[in-house]
């Protein structure tokens, strides 16, 4: 298995954005000491309250700064949002910053409200993504100045000044669990995954098919697929809940709208709730109804709290029936003290990590 670092850059109110910062340099820079492959964040605009992320290529630069083995990227760019060639020649800069060490997370978005100040229709976002990646490996081809005509992009005669460091591109990344795109990641090489809101049963037989298209269409490495969500390790189990399960219940506040004056926490997640209920996945729906109900996630298991055996134990049979071998742990959350989260991430790297590095779930 692989692991990485991810964040959402969580907004927290006792903190400035620079002290925010600071504190996730201290972050990934212990996670490179312990040997995780990744670090991978959001794209989030609009939220104050919410995500400090709005620029992953910042997040980029600043993690490479920060780090020396571990590969780190967005998960990913909104593509939708961007110009694409001025997001190509942002792409080749970064990874040549990073002396090829960057990851290429893409995403069409799932948040209509990103859109709407940026004058971006939401309805017409899932093509331009797909475009895109044919887009870039023309833009970083042999044929300088390049052109592309497509469904979405023009450009004629346009000549890259920096190319990436890697070739043909920095390794992709499509976090999804549409059948269409992953269909699209298998024919492109194209790693994929997705997060705790989606049932790992349900998953299972999605990604089964995405293994088989992936071989069907000729690529000889294994593919990474992940898996998301929250992660804390303490010396013992009691002290793991103790400190982490309502924090957990917390974590995704940000999901919800934000607050309204005399608006409690309990009416935001019922209006949360009720945009789920009666849609086409009814698992996934369920999770999201559920997302701030401490006993639930915990009786799922869509959070690992416990210690390091103990995460082993459940990250191990959750790969197992998630099909992932790949884990995206997002290991700041809530208001999760700093002594708390140093701690949790080193018992991670020193005990989950050497306990599961040999697994492979497929």
């Amino acid at each position: 298995m692989k692991f990485a670092h991810f964040s959402h850059i969580w907004c927290k109110p006792e903190m400035s954005p620079h002290q925010r910062y600071e504190q996730l340099w201290r972050e990934l820079e212990l996670c490179d000491q312990l040997g995780f492959e990744y670090s991978f964040c959001v794209e989030h605009h609009f939220r104050p309250d919410e995500s400090l992320m709005s620029s992953p290529s910042l997040y980029a630069v600043g993690a490479g700064a920060r780090t020396k083995n571990m590969r780190v990227g967005p998960m990913g760019y909104i593509v939708p949002l961007y110009h694409p060639l001025r997001l190509a020649e942002e792409i080749a800069i970064v990874d040549q910053m990073l002396g090829g060490r960057m990851e290429l997370g893409l995403v069409p978005g799932i948040n209509a409200d990103y859109f709407k100040p940026f004058g971006i229709d939401y309805d017409f976002r899932k093509s331009p993504t797909f475009e895109f990646v044919e887009y870039m490996r023309a833009a970083f081809g042999e044929t300088q100045p390049f052109s592309f005509h497509g469904p979405n992009f023009k450009t004629d005669s346009a000549k890259i000044s920096v190319q990436p460091f890697q070739k043909p591109n920095p390794p992709m990344w499509m976090m999804s669990r549409d059948p269409e795109t992953l269909e699209f990641c298998a024919q492109n090489g194209i790693n994929s995954g997705y997060f705790l809101i989606y049932p790992r049963k349900d998953a299972a037989p999605r990604y089964r098919k995405f293994l088989q298209d992936w071989k069907a269409a000729g690529w000889t490495q294994k593919p990474n697929l992940a898996y998301c969500t929250i992660v804390y390790v303490d010396e013992s189990d009691q002290a793991a809940l103790d400190r982490a399960a309502f924090r957990a219940s917390r974590a995704y506040e940000g999901f919800l709208k934000a607050p309204e004056p005399g608006e409690t926490f309990e009416d935001r997640v019922r209006e949360h709730a009720a945009r789920f209920t009666g849609r086409g996945e009814p698992g996934a729906a369920e999770i999201m109804c559920n997302l701030f109900d401490q006993d639930y996630l915990l009786k799922n298991e869509l959070v690992f709290i416990g210690s390091a055996k103990t995460v082993a134990e459940k990250l191990r049979a959750a790969a197992e029936s998630g099909l992932f071998n790949t884990f995206l742990g997002e290991f700041n959350f809530a208001d999760l003290p700093e002594e708390d989260l140093m701690r949790s991430i080193r018992l991670f790297g020193e005990k989950v990590i050497p306990a599961l590095r040999d697994f492979e779930p497929y």
